[in-house]
């Protein structure tokens, strides 16, 4: 019955980028009076998820297709960014809002999931 489901293998995927993003966050954070660090970012989710197998499938021809046009924009580079005295690239404004943002996320994707949870006990309840 779930064989072809791969909500949860998405979240858990997630999930763990945003782990690791939080980790880099959190180094960039510890290193922001560090003389000469350079801040470090990881690469965008749709960057990871465009090396992987996992695609859209539509099971019916009600199903709405993709659309190509729907990209999302791509995310600031680094360069541009001041660099302090001490030869530093951490912001640490840029830093929370990143924090921010991946918390974000990850309440986002943990509620996907438990809704889909629900659906599914719902479904085989009755």
């Amino acid at each position: 019955m779930v064989d072809g489901i791969h909500l949860f293998s998405l979240a858990s995927r997630k999930s763990e980028w945003l782990s690791v993003r939080q980790a880099t966050i959190a180094e960039n954070v510890a290193n922001a009076n560090t003389p000469g660090f350079r801040a470090r970012d990881v690469e965008a989710f749709r960057d990871v998820m465009d090396h992987t197998s996992l695609r859209l499938a539509a099971t019916s021809p009600d199903h709405l297709l993709p659309a190509q046009d729907a990209r999302v924009s791509e995310t600031r580079t680094r360069d541009g960014l001041a660099i302090s005295h001490s030869g530093n690239s951490v912001s640490i404004e840029e830093e929370l809002i990143k924090a921010s943002s991946a918390s974000r996320e990850h309440s986002l994707a943990t509620s996907v999931v438990k809704s889909f949870h629900r659906m599914i006990l719902q479904s085989v309840r009755g």
